[in-house]
């Protein structure tokens, strides 16, 4: 087995390889070039990066020491919904469901009778703990919502951390640059030769080469489905800066007037970047707007990237497996891309082939894949078309374009009543696609006719009680960068 590239893609599938699979029988070497740089923006994960790190065993103090890791809690978004707005995406559920209806139906009935049950996020406990800047482990009791984390970290420094992992159990790292993908008369194929005239060859290829594609695209040929007319951003400057102010467990995403700027603090910088469409503005305008937002002084040149939204339509095909930026692409908004890698990670280990490269289980790794992009898409594109923006070009175009029928639907159906239905294995959960249709200012028109069979005073008791107990919960966490200093600073 040969793995094209390193960074966060190659040594993430390096390392579950080597946790999960029988390393007797199975021979993996990784190669990479020091020459070719990595994409470092995914500084900013999602909770499920909790199963990654847990399948492989690593403490969670050691990951984030060693990552120069702070806690994320959720997204803050501001001017989305149109200028001065402010809402936050947190981790974690709204209230606490009933068997027979769900929490936000209670809300919003107490909401259009004028009852002062406050904003749905006062019910969220990461949302919470997020407005004070606290966080701690252990600490919540039962009868609340749950305090569910990611983390903020150096992409570059986790690529080396698992690494050393891998190689510890087995992977072979061997330094070079591929120049040439070699392949037997059936189009599979058979080995790639490095610059120096070393020859390597496999039977299985994971294709981590990055945007370039190497194996997947440019050998193979598979085509490339482009999502540009719903995500129109194509361009993005990224640049760190020094760090300033208290430690926030959370990222910014700040809507500018052709996209929005991320801001990710971690232990020993900012990471800051402006994802934009070139369409309606150039790299220079990008870049000197995202030099006048930050908040220190900047650690290094502008790091400039081009993408294009999309994924391959496929994502195996024949013997090489892509596996990050090799097979799309959605921008960082969500922070999806190291989800991905990991998910991509997951589906080989279930899917491991023999030498037969049965058909069916490329197919479901292929159908399974395409669905979860498909999925993430229509969630990063409601940010887009959920806006009453109409001062700059940019923003008028996405609130009038249309949208995949998917994504309509889901729109429509809330706005009718507030109703949610996602399949089961969407990555984004009800409480996600809630917290930004209300954060952006799509507000039902009823609730579910089921919450009526509460009587209504209980259910405003019951809502003050838990509102008060999640404030008072949030209050006694620990500050986050008090605990950032005793858990794991550098």
């Amino acid at each position: 087995m040969v793995i094209v590239g390193g960074g966060t893609a190659g040594w993430m599938c390096a390392a579950g390889l080597s946790r999960m699979l029988d390393m007797r029988g199975l021979s993996v070497t990784l190669i990479e070039s020091d020459e070719i740089g990595t994409i470092g923006v995914g500084e900013a994960t999602i909770p499920s990066l909790h199963v990654f790190n847990q399948l492989l065993g690593l403490d969670e103090a050691d990951f984030m020491r060693q990552t120069r890791a702070t806690i994320k809690l959720g997204i803050e978004f501001t001017d989305w919904g149109k200028l001065g707005d402010h809402y936050i995406h947190p981790f974690g559920d709204y209230g606490l469901d009933r068997p027979d209806v769900k929490f936000h139906q209670m809300w919003l009935k107490l909401l259009h009778a004028g009852a002062d049950v406050g904003a749905i996020g006062d019910y969220n406990m990461c949302l919470m703990a997020a407005r004070l800047n606290r966080f701690g482990i252990g600490q919540m009791r039962r009868g609340l919502p749950d305090l569910r984390h990611a983390y903020h970290l150096d992409a570059g420094l986790y690529a080396r951390y698992l690494r050393r992992y891998a190689e510890q159990r087995g992977i072979v790292r061997r330094e070079g640059r591929v120049t040439n993908v070699n392949q037997r008369e059936d189009g599979f194929v058979s080995s790639v030769t490095l610059r120096d005239g070393q020859v390597v060859e496999g039977d299985l290829f994971v294709d981590c080469s990055g945007f370039r594609a190497l194996l997947i695209g440019q050998t193979l040929g598979v085509g490339f489905e482009d999502w540009g007319r719903w995500l129109p951003c194509d361009r993005a400057v990224a640049m760190p800066c020094e760090n300033t102010g208290p430690l926030i467990p959370y990222t910014r995403a700040t809507a500018d007037a052709a996209g929005w700027r991320w801001r990710i603090q971690l232990q020993h910088r900012i990471g800051n970047g402006h994802v934009y469409s070139s369409a309606y503005i150039d790299s220079d305008t990008a870049e000197a707007r995202l030099r006048a937002t930050l908040d220190g002084a900047a650690m290094s040149d502008p790091l400039h990237i081009r993408f294009k939204p999309g994924h391959r339509h496929r994502l195996w095909d024949r013997n090489v497996i892509a596996i990050g930026l090799s097979g799309g692409f959605i921008e960082p908004l969500e922070s999806t891309s190291i989800h991905l890698i990991q998910t991509g990670v997951s589906r080989l280990l279930l899917l491991f082939p023999d030498m037969r490269f049965t058909p069916a289980l490329i197919d479901e790794f292929n159908r399974s894949s395409l669905l979860e992009y498909e999925q993430i898409r229509d969630f990063i594109i409601l940010h887009y078309k959920a806006t009453r923006r109409d001062d700059t070009p940019f923003w008028r175009y996405c609130r009038d374009m249309e949208v995949p029928d998917s994504l309509r639907h889901k729109m429509e159906l809330f706005r009718a009543g507030g109703r949610i239905f996602r399949f089961s294995d969407d990555l984004f959960t009800e409480s996600s696609w809630l917290a930004v249709l209300l954060g952006q200012g799509i507000v039902p028109e009823c609730h579910d006719p089921v919450a009526d069979a509460i009587p209504a005073g209980d259910m405003e008791r019951a809502l003050l009680s838990l509102r008060a107990a999640v404030l008072d919960a949030a209050k006694a966490l620990p500050d986050h960068t008090d605990f950032i200093r005793s858990y794991c600073a550098i």
